[in-house]
């Protein structure tokens, strides 16, 4: 066992709601334990200001540039992850002196793995000067140049928090505005990637169909209230997307709802939501061996819609991440303060198997408070 030391992980995922706060205590090995986390939503201007940066994102062509809106709004992002920080370790009475670094994933606004190319808006020295802890961000650059994805990244995080749960072969989804999937084989073997849509596409239409009045379909409850259309689903599943094997990731507007654009709002979230449960289930299938069991994590295992049309689709058990003892809305969270402290001890983050990288690979950037002035 190597030194145990405590970590914070800052996520904002692709739903694009807010940051996710989690404090650990780890060796970044097998030691994992859970402390405390907390959610701070972001607020209106924020969320819009995120829209448009996706739209501008598009264009990029190289990861570090930032015209238009994007170098104000990831300023703000990470002045936002600064005031979460300083909030969480405030509102516990938590010393900053006893954290060791900072896990920063920053906000996705553009992943095209195909163009060796992901766009993470945060920026880590400034995050780092704000809250004077070490910081370890860009954590996904490092896979790529080796000829990896970049994602999924969680994976040997979920294997670590896993390691007391008996069943094997062992799944555990992640249901975010993106669906992934980490496979944990009987003798630790990992395989792990983006399924398709999650809930971004169902969070678009609800916020279009609503004029902006619902963020998101509450237990799916518009989804229930619909009749599924399933020429359409059929139709969406033809995407070469799903025929192609792991490892494979997505960008959160890869996929779009036009298809439903003609249907009324409960059809169309009904529609939506089966697309997901159908991608879901095709990733099954390039799996060397079916789970003993899906734990759902993530936004949308509070979607009792789409977890009941998951179960059913892949005739697999389907529980919530607290069932099986996590936390579905900090574990992300979790997984970054723990890939930070593997990235300060030079342990690979990424595996073949998890990104299609040749070898595994550490990565991540560390960056430090300057210190204070003589």
């Amino acid at each position: 066992m190597g030194e145990v030391i405590r970590a914070l992980g800052l996520m904002s995922g692709t739903s694009m709601d807010g940051i996710d706060v989690a404090l650990i205590e780890t060796d970044g090995e097998d030691v994992v334990n859970r402390v405390m986390s907390a959610t701070y939503a972001y607020d209106g201007d924020v969320r819009a200001s995120l829209g448009v940066a996706l739209a501008e994102a598009r264009e990029l062509k190289g990861r570090d540039e930032r015209p238009g809106s994007l170098r104000q709004v990831e300023r703000t992002l990470t002045e936002c992850n600064a005031c979460a920080v300083a909030a969480f370790l405030s509102g516990a009475c938590i010393d900053p002196s006893t954290i060791a670094v900072v896990g920063y994933h920053g906000q996705t606004v553009l992943h095209r793995p195909e163009r060796r190319l992901t766009v993470q808006l945060g920026d880590g020295p400034l995050l780092s000067a704000l809250t004077g802890l070490p910081v370890v961000y860009d954590l996904r650059a490092a896979d790529m140049a080796a000829g990896g994805q970049g994602a999924p990244l969680v994976p040997v995080y979920h294997r670590a928090l896993a390691a007391d749960v008996t069943e094997r072969p062992l799944a555990i989804l992640n249901i975010g505005g993106v669906a992934n999937l980490t496979w944990i084989g009987r003798d630790g073997a990992l395989i792990a990637f983006d399924t398709g849509p999650g809930g971004a596409l169902i969070d678009d239409w609800v916020a279009r169909s609503s004029q902006g009045a619902q963020a998101f379909d509450e237990n799916g409850a518009l989804a229930a209230s619909g009749q599924v259309n399933e020429k359409v689903v059929g139709f969406f599943m033809g995407h070469e997307y799903f025929a192609k094997p792991p490892p494979k990731s997505l960008d959160r507007n890869t996929f779009f709802w036009d298809l439903v654009e003609w249907m009324s709002p409960e059809d169309g979230a009904a529609t939506l939501t089966a697309m997901s449960a159908a991608s879901i289930t095709r990733g099954l299938k390039h799996l060397p061996e079916p789970p003993a069991k899906l734990v759902a994590s993530g936004g949308g295992r509070k979607n009792a819609t789409l977890m009941a049309m998951i179960a059913h689709k892949t005739g697999i058990e389907v529980i919530r991440a607290e069932e099986a003892g996590f936390d579905g809305d900090s574990l992300e969270a979790e997984a970054w303060a723990y890939l930070a402290v593997r990235s300060r001890k030079g342990l690979a983050i990424t595996f073949p198997g998890t990104t299609g990288a040749a070898a595994p690979i550490s990565g991540g950037v560390l960056a430090v408070p300057a210190p204070p002035a003589a």
